[in-house]
């Protein structure tokens, strides 16, 4: 059963396979693509995973894996070097 956690994963992965850099949009959809079973099986997570990706983004930068933000909403995420 996946977890919050497991976005942190997948949403790294998600930026790895697009290049480095991707839109939110692009990011839920490989997810989707990709771990659609996980996500079906894991209780109330299938519910609001697309939420729980974004908290998993803010962790990411947080951890400086992903590049700040600079409170632009529309900027895409970018993997940190």
């Amino acid at each position: 059963m996946a977890t919050k956690d497991d976005l942190c994963v997948w949403v790294v992965g998600a930026l790895n396979a697009l290049g480095g850099s991707g839109r939110i949009v692009e990011i839920c959809k490989y997810i989707w693509k990709n771990h659609e079973a996980e996500l079906r099986s894991s209780g109330d997570l299938f519910f609001t995973w697309q939420y729980d990706v974004r908290w998993a983004g803010q962790k990411l930068r947080d951890g400086g894996t992903l590049v700040p933000a600079h409170n632009n909403r529309n900027a895409p995420w970018k993997l940190a070097n």
